[in-house]
């Protein structure tokens, strides 16, 4: 008997339509893997990120950072500026030294503290908060400032008050937390000043009202 008169039974000739099917649905199945697979071999592997802490918001000169004030954002290494401070790091009760635009990373020269002053370029310098009596002074005060400060006794108001720091650097002028009552309280700014010239305000501060000076540089 021929193949072409051999009469297969129904059920037997689905099968064989099935088992085709199928076969064909692996085969463009095992096409469709071997094309993800090279397409995933050729494209670049994603570039690591860094998680960076960012200013949530605008953040003035002075400002004491607190948990709503900082972000997380991811960045390519290349972009990771000297300094940076990673998510994580512990930075409430900082002080900003200057202003932060919404967005932008925080880093170790932006907050009042030893990198701060060692950015300053000179050795041997230490933060100092001095009290200025007059808080509309203080207000006109700017990171950077170079100032003298001045000394004025109480006991003698008409005496001439003498320079107790000369030539010294604003570095931050915090802003008050809404504690400080009453003008006579004055205003706290940070100046970077040697120890020796450090302890002088201290002493001075114990007895009289200081104020300052601004100078042009």
């Amino acid at each position: 008997m021929s193949a072409s008169t051999l009469r297969l039974p129904e059920p037997l000739r689905s099968f064989i339509r099935a088992a085709g099917w199928h076969r064909r649905l692996l085969a463009a199945g095992c096409a469709a893997a071997a094309v993800a697979f090279g397409l995933s071999a050729i494209a670049p592997t994603p570039p690591p990120v860094i998680r960076l802490l960012v200013a949530a918001h605008d953040l003035p000169a002075g400002s004491t950072l607190g948990a709503s004030d900082l972000r997380v954002a991811g960045f390519a290494p290349s972009l990771v500026p000297a300094g940076a401070l990673r998510a994580g790091s512990a930075t409430s009760g900082f002080v900003l030294a200057t202003a932060m635009r919404r967005g932008e990373p925080l880093t170790d020269v932006r907050v009042v503290g030893p990198a701060l002053i060692d950015a300053l370029g000179a050795s041997g310098l230490v933060a100092t908060p001095v009290r200025i009596a007059d808080p509309g002074v203080a207000r006109l005060l700017q990171p950077g400032n170079v100032v003298d400060v001045l000394a004025s006794s109480d006991r003698d108001p008409g005496a001439t008050a003498p320079v107790v720091a000369s030539r010294v650097r604003v570095v931050a002028v915090p802003v008050p937390d809404g504690s400080v009552t009453g003008l006579d309280d004055g205003a706290l700014v940070v100046l970077a000043t040697t120890s020796a010239t450090a302890a002088v305000l201290a002493r001075a501060a114990v007895s009289s009202r200081l104020s300052v000076i601004i100078r042009s540089g």
